[in-house]
């Protein structure tokens, strides 16, 4: 597939099987709180999604901020992602270091010291980002002519986010007007998304609402294509929307990033896609009768989207996070002390940003230890 080759992707597991002593134990003799994924699990959501966008014309460029993981985002370029999107210059940055060759950042670069990295990158690798701004345009291309390299822009919409993105289509074509020509810059296209619509839990309705969002930005797109300049991609789109916006005339590339890793919240939204993530927590008290203890709090676990869930009972109520090292369950089963768990997030992305490594298993056995290069990576 474009932009990684088969032994690059495999060349870290294979490492981390001749170092690892956990490669072949049982997962719940592991420590607590390790992060674990069920390599199968995510496997099929890999396939699922790729064959879903095969034969039609949108294009999968998954979302690596999701898992933060480079041997995961190498597994879904060889399942049939065209390049990866990332929030940071440093996850960027991650990735073509590790040989990923066509990155969009989904964000505005600002600043010298992150421009100049953004254009020396530009040299090694297809770089896009995203702008809304001609402040933005003039010191990206002032940098990028300085460094020789090429800078791909895509002109942000906001669809009704409500965060970056210029408002109007009007406003968008202006900016677009004034960015041709100038060196060391391209114009690349669109960036959209419709990210105050993915949680609505009525599918159809997330559906209709997402669609006129979107919508907004393909009316962009022909507004800007009337006057002559070409617009060779608009960009969005996520794992609740896939099937939606995804498949929408104008909409060349698909977002999509939890889709790898899901978690409680995502799983109410696109039930097709399995749960592989979770935390291998334990019980460290029962101090009264239905009540328990467990050995991972805010720091270990993302809970933007609400309270998790325990794999194993799923129908046990788990109050909200009270502390940073502790969820304290109610209504438990007699669990004993030490016995082991599977935490299932409400939100995978901040809760992979939390570690170091993810832990693979297949039917109950550690298969492979995957670092999460980008961990951390914030700037």
């Amino acid at each position: 597939m474009a932009g990684v080759s088969r032994s690059a992707a495999t060349s870290s597991s294979q490492e981390s099987h001749t170092q690892d002593a956990r490669i072949g134990r049982a997962i719940e003799e592991l420590d607590t709180p390790t992060l674990l994924l069920d390599r199968a699990a995510s496997d099929r959501n890999l396939a699922k999604m790729a064959g879903f966008f095969r034969d039609r014309s949108a294009k999968l460029r998954p979302h690596f901020k999701n898992h933060k993981c480079v041997t995961l985002a190498k597994r879904q370029m060889l399942a049939g992602a065209v390049g990866m999107t990332c929030a940071k210059l440093g996850e960027a940055e991650v990735l073509v270091e590790n040989g990923i060759s066509d990155v969009l950042i989904a964000n505005q670069v600002v600043g010298s010291a992150k421009v100049e990295r953004l254009v020396q990158l530009a040299k090694r690798a297809r770089i896009s980002v995203a702008v809304d701004h001609m402040d933005q345009v003039e010191a990206i291309s002032r940098a990028a002519a300085t460094a020789k390299s090429v800078v791909r822009l895509l002109i942000e919409v906001d669809i009704g986010m409500g965060r970056c993105g210029l408002p109007s289509s009007e406003a968008v074509l202006d900016l677009a007007r004034k960015l041709q020509g100038m060196p060391g810059v391209e114009f690349g296209g669109l960036q959209a998304y419709e990210g105050h619509l993915v949680n609505v839990v009525d599918r159809e309705q997330r559906r209709i609402q997402s669609r006129a969002a979107m919508g907004l930005a393909v009316e962009t797109r022909q507004l800007i294509e009337r006057t002559g300049i070409p617009v060779s991609c608009i960009s969005g789109c996520s794992s609740a929307t896939y099937d939606s916006t995804g498949i929408l005339d104008g909409v060349d590339e698909v977002q999509a990033g939890t889709y790898a890793t899901m978690d409680r919240q995502y799983v109410r939204l696109t039930p097709e896609f399995e749960i592989a993530l979770s935390i291998l927590v334990r019980v460290i008290s029962r101090p009264s009768l239905g009540k328990a203890v467990l050995d991972v709090g805010v720091k270990g676990a993302g809970a933007e989207f609400g309270v998790p869930a325990i794999r194993e009972y799923p129908d046990v109520v788990i109050p909200f996070f009270l502390a940073e090292e502790h969820v304290v369950v109610n209504q438990t089963p007699e669990w004993l002390i030490g016995q082991p768990l599977h935490l299932i997030p409400s939100h995978a992305c901040t809760t992979c940003n939390l570690y170091r490594e993810i832990v693979a298993h297949e039917d109950g056995v550690v298969v492979d230890i995957w670092p999460i290069e980008a961990s951390g990576r914030l700037a």
